[in-house]
């Protein structure tokens, strides 16, 4: 299984997602500056945190037209596996490939800490590994992580199940203490927390690795059955 990190200009987590996916799975990862016109050679796509483009006008605003979002659908479209955490899951909600939007934290302060997430949904292609309610701790970095979305668009993702962790005490204001989300197939995740960043004892936690577990165990099952890449339902 081969993985793709992107990297915008301002990007600042692109590092800790390619060694989470060499620490934790050993599997073939490249950076892929934003620029890149083809991602086919690629079996999941990671959106890292950061200030993309400086997060001017807004975050992920600019991000969003790079020429590699056009492939990032097409990739989506194709059921390939999209991960996007904290500006990347801003960058996710800018192109549409994600419902809502992340809005300044209510509190107007950058939060930097480990928060525990309470697991919604283990049937992405994200997060298989985990027990359906398991809680899990993961830490935060952003001054832009409350997840917002109309009423009518929450109760879709409630009715689809989309939503993929809430916070157990909400940290920003996210509405219905939404930590991350997914498409409706499965085989896109947001989350403004960073799973990268709890891969080891070391760094506190080792509750993030079943993320990349998950996805290379999906990829193999499908592989196994001759379904290529497409998310789980």
């Amino acid at each position: 299984m081969k993985f793709a990190v992107l990297v915008f200009p301002g990007s600042n987590c692109d590092l800790d997602m390619y060694h989470a996916v060499e620490d934790t799975i050993g599997q073939p990862v490249d950076y892929v500056w934003h620029t890149s016109t083809d991602l086919s050679g690629y079996d999941a796509i990671l959106v890292p945190g950061g200030f993309s483009y400086g997060d001017y006008l807004r975050c992920g605003s600019i991000a969003r037209f790079a020429p590699v979002m056009a492939e990032v659908r097409k990739a989506a479209e194709a059921g390939k596996f999209v991960l996007g955490v904290c500006n990347g899951f801003q960058i996710l909600t800018e192109a549409k490939l994600l419902p809502g939007a992340l809005i300044r934290n209510n509190s107007l302060k950058f939060r930097c800490h480990p928060v525990e997430l309470v697991v919604e949904n283990n049937r992405t292609a994200f997060t298989s590994a985990y027990n359906l309610g398991e809680t899990i701790r993961i830490p935060i970095a952003h001054g832009e992580g409350n997840y917002y979305c109309d009423e009518e668009t929450l109760k879709r993702l409630e009715a689809n199940n989309q939503i993929v962790f809430r916070y157990r005490e909400n940290p920003n204001g996210s509405i219905a203490d939404i930590a991350g989300i997914t498409n409706e197939r499965g085989n896109v995740v947001g989350m403004m927390p960073h799973p990268e960043r709890a891969v080891s004892q070391l760094l506190g936690s080792t509750d993030g690795e079943r993320m990349f577990k998950s996805v290379l165990q999906t990829f193999l099952s499908q592989v196994e059955s001759g379904a290529g890449s497409s998310a789980r339902g």
